[in-house]
Parts: C-alpha cells; structure tokens; sequence
C-alpha cells in the first residue's frame, strides 16, 4: 500500500452522479459496479490513485508526498501505476527520465510541471553512453502524458552520435506532449551525418506508434545536422503535431518520413495517417549552423515518403523554403496528402514544392492536393542550381496532383508563380488559381524561357482555364512578421471564385478558422 500520497478516487460512469470535493483535497466515489458475487448492499472498493511530488531543492530522496517529495523524476515515474500524477516543482533537473510503466485508456500517468513552475531537464552536465541518447524516452509503453517541462541543452559535436529532447518508440500509444519549451538541442558535426531531434516519434517495431500528439510545444534554437526537429518516422500510424511555434531551427522543422532506416519491414517503413496543422514556423534555416550550413535548403514542414498526411492552416515565413511534399527515396512516393489553407510568404526560395529531386530519385509525389493555400514573394534568392525555384515548384515524377484555388503573390518581374521542372510525371491539374503580381510561369525547363502571358500559361498547363491574373500584387508585405494579414476584400476577384470540392479536401475551416465554404461557395486562397 503506497503511504503519504495525495489520494485521488475516479468514480465509475456506471454510478456516477455528481461527486463530492473535501476541502479541495480529495474525491470520493466508487470505481465500479456492483459485480456478480458481491453480497446484496456491499459498497465495492474506491479505486485508488496518487499524486507524486518531485522537488530539485529535497535534501533526500523522499516518499513523493508534497512534504517529502522525491528529488529525482526517475524515481517518481518508477512508482507511479495507471492513474497516478507526477508533479514536478521548478528547478534543474540532470537526469534523463524513462517511463517504465503503462497508463491506461481511462487512466494514463501523468508528468506535469507544478503549477506556475516550469522544471528544467537539462542534458548539460550528463555524462553519455552510447551513439543515441535522450533527455525523456516513452518507449514500449502507452497511455503517457507529458507536459509543462523545459527541456534544453544537449549538445555535440559528433557525427557518428544521435541527441534527441524526447523520444517515443517501440509500438508506444497514446502519447501526449503538451506545452513543451525545447531548446538547444544541438549536434554540431559538419561531417557525415550527424543527427538530433527536439521530438523524435519512430515506428521501429512491428507495432505502430498511434495517436502520438504534439501540442502547444515552443522550439528553438536546435541544429538538427541532417535530422530534423519534430520527427514522425516509419511505423508511425496516426499522430497530430498541432499549435506549436518552431522558429530558428535548422534543416527541417516537422518531418513526416518515409523510407529510412526506422522501421526494417518495408511494408511498415513509412509515416502514414498524420495532421500537422496550426503551427507558426518562422527562421527555419540552415545558416543557423552544423552540417548543412552552407545553403537555403531548410523547409518548414516536409512530408518525405510519407502517405495520407493533411497539412493545414500553418503559418510559415522567413525560412528557407515553405512545405514540401516530396521524395527522396525511390521506392516511397509520396502519396495521398492534402496541403490546404496554409499561409506561406517572405521565404527564400519556394513556398510549396511537390515530387523528386532533381538526377537524385524516382520516388517523386502522386495523388496530393494542394488547395486554398495563400503564397507571397517566396522567390528571394536563386535555387540550387542557380534558378529561381517558384512559388509552387513541381520536379521529378510529379502525377495525379491537383493543385487548386490557391492565391499566388508575387512581388518582382524575376518570381515564379509555377515552376514545372522537367517532363517526367503526368496528369497534373490546375484550376481556379489566383494570380498577382509581376511574376511568370515556366513550364518544363529547369532554367529556360518564361512567360507572363496567362493563356500561354492555360495551353503549357493544359488546365487552369478558370484561373484569374492580376497585374497589381494582391497583397504588399514588407519585412515578415507573425501579424501579416492575408485577408482579401470582399471585392476581391477571389472572392467566392474557387472550385468547390468536397470537405474531405477542402477542410472544415479555413485558415482563420472560418467556415471554409459559405453558402455554397468557397474563396480562393488560405481565408475565406
């Protein structure tokens, strides 16, 4: 029997009524029924859970009671069972914490920051072992919630070691990291391959991680070296990385990935049945250091052999480059994800991007939409290849994507609206997009001839004959910021101009969380 806990007691669906609170500290109530057995009028046994207490400043390792509370979490999440809490008091804490027990459905275990107290897991001063390691490692086991906590500085300079903030593997469920403060996670090797992860989700078993969830997270500072920050790899089925703000972070921000090593089944080796939808990514570059150093290849969000995943109402600006749905593996295309009501603007080199890259893979993007996305002045510098990459690029093996009611900006004669790289892939369409500014299309050539002529741009194409072009720029956007206002007049020729798809595609809502269609008719770009 644990002693000196703070006592919670949950109260069956079955009887319950109402419950009743002695003086703030307490619950009472029954767990179940009365079951088969029982004598007539036997009141069955409260199901009991607890409430540990974690303090920095306890002199000894305590009993976990708010007098006497453990001084490391790795001893509180040792006792806690189903329904327990761990809570944790403000203060640094050196350790790296292993969940070794499951929650349950009804009752999951908790790790929580005390209230208005914010607990530091720190990687600094630890000493490591091996070639991966991390600060708070859910593996094998389910039904965990952990929220509140900074955790922060891990940093090498190795390239054959992997640092990650979190790690959740092995078959783990129901995983739930909300109002994480993750910084300074850092592997600053410029040789090989070097790896760290602020969240690192991986389908390495032949049990899929599902309904893993990152919410409210703030994540800074990390150079990822050739990894990336918020990672969902192979047998991930089902998971939501939803109202987080990334910012100066290197290579990748979210990544939904296909392909790799994570999983050795082929069948199992890819992210499938994800949203990543309502974040704010901002400085996701790869000047920020490490192995990548040297270009503008960094993207914000990236889905790379990944299949069914929806990317939506994200706002993206001031990095590299926008959303990819791409691939760089030739066995895994893409496939199957909608890209809908994002707003992207002042990045570097694209906004959104679609297939192959270029004399690298054949995997490329099939079967996707991009629809109702806002894109402004997303062509700042030359490409790789010393082209200008486009507001949407299109390259290798891009087929069956449909590409609608999108609102593309331009802010020079030099932007791309649409560049379409090479001849490889088939049946892609445009239709009912939303032109402006002093920009032109290019159409299978990698750095040839454009043209600023729309009805040259409809026969190239061979859709988008809805489409509508405007000389003026739509909108005028200086310096990025988190506050720009993509919001069109009601005069606006994209106003209720879009085609209307059904909901599946379109969303619920759009980026400002209006009703996406309004008696019948949907506008063209990320708001209605």
């Amino acid at each position: 029997m644990k002693k000196n806990m703070f006592l919670f007691i949950v109260l069956s669906l079955l009887t319950l009524v109402g419950y009743a609170c002695d003086s703030g500290d307490s619950f009472t109530g029954y767990a179940t029924p009365t079951t088969p057995g029982d004598e007539p009028g036997t009141e069955p046994e409260p199901e009991v859970f607890y409430e540990y207490f974690v303090s920095a400043a306890a002199a000894e390792e305590g009993d976990g009671s708010l007098e006497r509370p453990f001084r490391t979490i790795g001893a509180a999440v040792a006792a806690a069972g189903p329904g327990d809490i761990v809570t944790v008091r403000g203060g640094t804490y050196s350790e790296a914490v292993v969940f070794p027990k499951s929650g349950t459905t009804a009752h999951p275990i908790t790790l929580r920051a005390y209230a208005g107290e914010t607990p530091l897991i720190s990687g600094r001063d630890l000493a490591w072992h091996g070639t991966s390691f991390c600060l708070v490692l859910v593996s094998g086991v389910s039904n965990i919630t952990v929220e509140g906590f900074e955790i922060a500085d891990l940093v090498i300079d190795d390239s054959k070691r992997e640092v990650n903030g979190v790690v959740v593997n092995d078959g783990a469920t129901s995983v739930t990291l909300r109002n994480l403060h993750i910084h300074d996670i850092k592997n600053l090797a410029e040789d090989e391959y070097p790896g760290a992860h602020a969240i690192h989700i991986v389908g390495n078993t032949s049990k899929a991680v599902r309904n893993a969830v990152v919410t409210g997270c703030r994540i800074h500072d990390c150079v990822t070296g050739t990894s990336e920050t918020v990672t969902a790899n192979g047998y991930v089925d089902g998971f939501t990385i939803s109202g987080n703000e990334i910012y100066r972070c290197s290579n990748i921000a979210i990544d939904a990935a296909g392909g790799y090593a994570a999983n050795s089944d082929p069948s199992r080796n890819y992210a499938r049945n994800g949203i990543i939808c309502d974040n704010v990514l901002y400085n996701i570059e790869n000047s920020l250091g490490g192995r990548l150093r040297d270009g503008y290849g960094a993207i914000a969000i990236y889905a790379d052999g990944a299949r069914n995943i929806t990317i939506e109402r994200n706002r993206i600006f001031s990095s590299d480059r926008g959303i990819g749905i791409v691939s760089e593996t030739n066995a895994y295309p893409t496939t199957g994800c909608i890209v809908r009501n994002n707003i992207v603007y002042g990045c570097w080199r694209t906004g959104i991007y679609l297939g192959g890259y270029l004399n690298y893979t054949t995997g490329g993007t099939e079967n996707c939409y991009v629809v109702n996305n806002t894109l402004c002045g997303n062509n700042r510098i030359e490409g790789h290849f010393g082209e200008i990459e486009g507001e949407i690029r299109l390259t290798e093996n891009c087929r069956n994507n449909k590409i609608l009611n999108n609102l593309i900006c331009t802010t020079s004669r030099e932007d791309l609206f649409v560049h379409k790289y090479t001849t490889t892939g088939a049946d892609n369409l445009f239709a009912n997009n939303h032109y402006s500014g002093p920009g032109q299309w290019m159409w299978e050539s990698q750095n040839g001839g454009a043209t600023a002529d729309l009805a040259t741009w409809r026969e190239l194409s061979g859709g988008d004959s809805q489409a509508v072009y405007e000389a003026v720029p739509v909108f005028s956007v200086g310096e990025p910021d988190a506050h720009a206002d993509f919001t069109i007049d009601a005069s606006s020729s994209a106003k209720n101009a879009g085609q209307v798809l059904p909901i599946y595609f379109l969303g619920t809502t759009d980026f400002a969380g209006n009703p996406r269609v309004e008696n019948g008719k949907v506008s063209i770009g990320a708001i209605q």
